[in-house]
């Protein structure tokens, strides 16, 4: 199984989009720590949006496709979709 997620954090206000084969909750663990790259200066990433995937380049495809609109407003809609109250 397969996780397409979008991650939102506060101090940076911006959302991060990708997939893992992983738990989501380690996923979101391993960005939350200290590390190089866009994630790892901030500790308060936090799940804003999942969908799971049998196949993992259904799940590149959907990460490669939500990167592509380039549009918050897009992304603040799927979200809602999923979560009408964030």
């Amino acid at each position: 199984m397969w996780i397409f997620y979008i991650l939102y954090s506060k101090t940076k206000d911006k959302y991060y989009i990708g997939f893992t084969g992983d738990s989501i909750h380690e996923r979101l663990r391993k960005h939350n720590s200290d590390h190089k790259g866009f994630t790892g200066s901030i500790g308060d990433w936090e799940i804003r949006y999942t969908e799971t995937h049998l196949e993992k380049n259904e799940a590149f495809q959907r990460e490669q496709q939500v990167k592509k609109w380039k549009s918050r407003k897009m992304i603040e809609k799927l979200i809602r979709t999923e979560h009408p109250d964030v």
